[in-house]
């Protein structure tokens, strides 16, 4: 797949982590494919996860009475949005998919990688009325979470202590990736990477690495309620 574009989102503090490892297997594995890869480091980055006024270079259209997703829209179709946010959407535009790499916090995204999806996924670059879900407009485009967890994989089952773990993707995956036009591909997920040995470690590692070589040729999920809860 030379020429293709890939962005890696990855949200870890720790360079030495697992996750790092998960994001340079991906780095290696598809820039050996001929891909453009590029990562935004988001705590490398010291990425800003607040919604604030600050993200607007120009006058705000209603001062007295803040509204930051109308203010966002207003500023994008002005060109007005802070550098930061800017720089993130044309990373984005230029992608044909999108890997998000992050540890699963409180059943969801952690705080940077959340403010990153409020902030650049503003209404007229990511989305508009009427065009949202299919025709969102990033529809084109591919995603993929690859996710670690803290738990063993029977405890993300619908018998689990945990819950099964479709169902706290559908906010993510669903209600903002696929509202936004992404195809979602089946998440990768490597559960409970620090309760195993380093041989099981390096097996996660090798798996993501044999599904990344042959990405291209996966089919999206339905991603509709069925998926999510109708197993």
């Amino acid at each position: 797949m030379a020429g293709k574009k890939v962005l890696i989102v990855y949200a870890h503090q720790d360079p030495g982590s697992f996750n790092a490892a998960l994001k340079k297997a991906a780095v290696e594995e598809l820039s050996k494919q001929g891909c453009l890869v590029t990562v935004s480091d988001l705590y490398a980055m010291d990425f800003e996860p607040r919604t604030m006024k600050k993200d607007f270079m120009g006058p705000l259209s209603d001062p007295e009475h803040f509204n930051y997703a109308l203010e966002a829209y207003q500023a994008y179709q002005q060109k007005a949005l802070s550098p930061d946010i800017m720089a993130e959407q044309e990373k984005l535009l230029e992608a044909d998919l999108v890997i998000f790499q992050f540890p699963l916090y409180w059943y969801s995204l952690p705080a940077i990688l959340k403010g990153w999806m409020d902030r650049v996924f503003c209404q007229g670059f990511a989305f508009n009325f009427p065009k949202y879900f299919e025709s969102g407009l990033l529809k084109g485009k591919r995603a993929v979470l690859s996710i670690t967890t803290g738990g063993p994989a029977n405890t993300y089952s619908k018998t689990g202590s945990r819950g099964d773990i479709r169902c706290y993707l559908w906010p993510i995956q669903h209600g903002t990736l696929h509202f936004c036009g992404f195809q979602i591909l089946a998440p990768q997920i490597s559960f409970a990477p620090d309760r195993v040995s380093q041989e099981e470690r390096e097996g996660m590692v090798a798996a993501w690495v044999r599904r990344l070589a042959a990405i291209w040729e996966e089919a999206p999920i339905d991603c509709t309620a069925a998926w999510y809860f109708g197993q």
